[in-house]
């Protein structure tokens, strides 16, 4: 086991320079899944989890906007009646106006109707557009939304276990690393794992103990779901 020649246990800083003197060189490989099998089982189950709720929420989603969708359809009723209106009054008004001497006054009252048949087909046209606005917005609020809160958890979680897996095991790759990993489950949150090592784990790692010292190490990697290499 690599000890500084001042005698000092290895600190941050001792690891920072152990990968300057390697030239920058070390690389280590981005771990998904723990090495503990009920870990990783839980892990898997919640990759399913996360995934079956997104497709849940998105065939939601789906659903309620084609629900509110529908709605337009009243829209496009009134869009037709107005065009169909409007195109009769046209009609008429184009009749009327070719009789002598009358046509203009009598095709007037037709060319207003024909105006008001404009409107409902402005009508019909606006309410369809503020159902598809209304639709796409239900369908977001219920699919999108709950999604992106399940992806954030999910995200979060597995990110937090991938920077902590790889930081153990840039850890154990560097000379004194086992001493850093010792150190990690001594400050660690499981304190009756380290002291299931040594009934004084902290004075056994102070004296350099190697068994004791790699006991705790695999205290550090088994709690950041790391396998020692072999």
């Amino acid at each position: 086991m690599t000890r500084p020649r001042d005698g000092r246990r290895p600190d941050a800083s001792d690891a920072s320079h152990g990968r300057e003197q390697e030239g920058g060189q070390q690389t280590v490989g981005m771990q998904i899944y723990s090495a503990s099998n009920a870990v990783r089982a839980r892990q898997v189950a919640g990759d399913v989890v996360a995934v079956g709720l997104v497709v849940v929420f998105v065939a939601l989603g789906l659903a309620v906007a084609a629900f509110v969708g529908g709605l337009a359809e009243l829209g496009r009723q009134i869009e037709e009646a107005g065009a169909g209106f409007q195109g009769t009054m046209d009609d008429a008004s184009l009749v009327l106006g070719g009789i002598p001497l009358l046509g203009g006054a009598a095709s007037a009252p037709f060319d207003g109707a024909a105006g008001a048949g404009q409107t409902l087909v402005d009508a019909g046209r606006q309410q369809q557009d503020d159902v598809g606005r209304a639709a796409l917005v239900a369908g977001l609020l219920v699919g999108g939304l709950p999604s992106i809160v399940v992806l954030w958890a999910w995200l979060r979680g597995r990110v937090a276990f991938v920077r902590r897996a790889s930081s153990v095991r840039g850890l154990l790759a560097l000379p004194g690393g086992e001493d850093l990993l010792a150190l990690r489950a001594l400050t660690g949150r499981d304190a009756r794992a380290a002291l299931a090592v040594s009934p004084d784990p902290v004075a056994s790692w102070r004296a350099g103990d190697p068994a004791v010292v790699r006991r705790l190490a695999d205290v550090a990697l088994r709690e950041a779901g790391v396998a020692r290499p072999r």
